[in-house]
């Protein structure tokens, strides 16, 4: 995010004792002027750090979450951690470390984590797609080892992403060239959208295809039966709905920013850019409530961990390849 300038203001204290004495050495203090803006994004950064830390220590813990589902799951929440932390970070970069190494690795960590946040939502979408186009054979060609090389590409590009501004893509020696949020350079964030836009149509397709499969399934079972139950046809309604909330509020969220930083750069009003960033990183937030905690294994973990029954057995119980 951007560094604003920061007004400071001196006190003078003068301290004289007895009547002849004289004046001692006078101090100035400055005092910051913290945008309040920036407060939102700490505070936002640390409940999503909040939020996600119980969503890993749910799935680390739960030896029976050990499906692919739940390992991209996982991985999304230490994306939205990460990310938290970042933006933690940030706000201790803006007011207290503000130097120009310091400052590269903290857009570098907010821009891996986010990169990897996008990229595992695709890949879980990815997952609900083949899981349904190969409802037969899914769960025996979907092994651990692939979702681990999955895994590994994702955050090798959001890794390689972060690291831009440090090779050099930063406006940090021209501050003509400064995007929206520094030290990102105009071209690096352009890049960036462009890609969020190509992973979004990507989401996008997938999910009309899944649409589309799931009304399918619903026909056939209609044929079967020479009717559609209420059931069914209530549930793949349902389905559909559910779909099109997770892609609404995928796209309300971060498509403003993304278009705002492909147009705009460091000369536009910066309450713009925080009123279209913050969305886009309150989605972070949303994440669990999407992906992990309407979940009916995680909210089964959940209420048993939050009850305090939770047997020694159960947490501490080796990991045997059944729980795969």
């Amino acid at each position: 995010m951007s560094n604003l300038l920061q007004n400071t203001s001196s006190l003078i204290f003068d301290v004289q004792e007895g009547r002849n004495a004289s004046p001692t050495p006078t101090w100035e203090l400055q005092a910051v002027s913290v945008n309040p803006w920036d407060v939102a994004l700490c505070v936002t950064g640390t409940l999503m750090s909040c939020e996600n830390a119980v969503v890993i220590a749910l799935i680390i813990y739960t030896p029976t979450l050990r499906a692919p589902m739940f390992v991209l799951i996982g991985s999304l929440a230490v994306a939205d951690l990460l990310a938290g932390l970042g933006l933690i970070l940030n706000f201790i970069v803006t007011y207290i470390l503000d130097t120009g190494f310091v400052t590269l690795l903290s857009a570098g960590l907010l821009i891996t984590a986010f990169s990897a946040s996008v990229l595992n939502i695709l890949a879980i979408t990815v997952d609900r797609y083949l899981s349904l186009y190969n409802a037969l054979t899914y769960h025996t060609e979907r092994t651990m080892t692939f979702t681990y090389v999955i895994l590994v590409l994702m955050w090798l590009t959001s890794s390689a992403l972060g690291s831009l501004p440090i090779l050099g893509w930063n406006c940090l020696e021209d501050e003509t060239t400064c995007s929206i949020c520094r030290p990102v350079n105009k071209n690096n964030a352009a890049a960036l959208a462009v890609s969020f836009l190509l992973v979004f149509a990507l989401i996008l397709q997938l999910y009309l295809q899944i649409c589309k499969i799931a009304f399918r399934h619903a026909q056939q079972i209609a044929v079967q039966h020479q009717f559609m139950t209420t059931s069914h046809a209530s549930s793949t309604t349902k389905g559909v709905s559910t779909l099109s909330v997770i892609l609404g509020t995928f796209a309300i969220c971060w498509i403003p920013f993304a278009m705002y930083s492909l147009v705009a750069d460091t000369r536009y009003p910066a309450i713009y850019t925080y009123a279209t960033a913050l969305p886009a990183i309150g989605h972070s937030i949303i994440n669990p409530v999407i992906y992990a905690f309407r979940n009916p294994d995680i909210q089964r973990s959940l209420r048993i961990a939050c009850c305090g029954c939770l047997p020694y057995s159960f947490t501490m119980r080796p990991r045997t390849p059944s729980d795969v």
